[in-house]
């Protein structure tokens, strides 16, 4: 299935760069790698005959699947337009990791939206969701979290607030995942930008 000049298979995995909101710019400044991507959110593509749907977990509507023109274009965008959505691919010695991945994801489905970021399993994030789908393959790695700013070793302000409210302690250095780690897996090669 093509979507512009990428085109685009079951277990593809995509990454949006950032939007405007706090808790994405919020998520892009602790999570930078030397790859300088700047991701805050993720996805998991199933192709079903011509129509291409994304398997994610997202703060609006837990884990859910949606069309690949609602994850380019979010709904909850207050000005709906296109986000940067950049497709990876899992390298062919890892391919065969795809089919299990894609039925973990259908079954993690309606779940809540994770606002934690703390691995569990009644509620899951967007990495955590991806992370989680191919788990069974130790795809990815899970590594120790992060809220500092990397330019001021302090916790970044927009984190402090947000824990605060959730009435817990900044998760500092516990397991977890995040969008730009994991597009800077060695098992991914990059495809390209999603086009509608």
């Amino acid at each position: 299935m093509q979507a512009q000049n990428v085109i685009l298979q079951t277990g593809d995995v995509l990454f949006r760069e950032s939007a405007e909101s706090s808790l994405s710019q919020a998520i892009d400044a602790v999570t930078q790698t030397d790859k300088a991507t700047h991701f805050s959110h993720m996805g998991l593509v199933e192709v079903v005959g011509d129509s291409i749907f994304v398997l994610h977990a997202d703060t609006e509507g837990g884990s859910c699947k949606i069309s690949l023109r609602e994850f380019i274009y979010p709904p909850s965008d207050s000005l709906p337009q296109e986000r940067t959505v950049i497709a990876y691919r899992l390298k062919p010695d890892y391919q065969k990791a795809i089919p299990d991945a894609i039925n973990t994801a259908k079954t993690m489905l309606g779940k809540p939206y994770n606002f934690s970021y703390v691995m569990n399993d009644s509620s899951y994030y967007c990495s955590g969701f991806v992370y989680r789908a191919f788990a069974k393959d130790s795809i990815f790695k899970l590594n120790p979290m992060t809220f500092k700013d990397p330019d001021t070793g302090n916790f970044n302000p927009s984190w402090i607030a947000f824990y605060k409210e959730l009435g817990m302690e900044v998760p500092e250095g516990q397991l977890g995942c995040n969008p730009n780690g994991m597009a800077a897996s060695e098992k991914l090669m990059l495809l390209g930008k999603v086009r509608m």
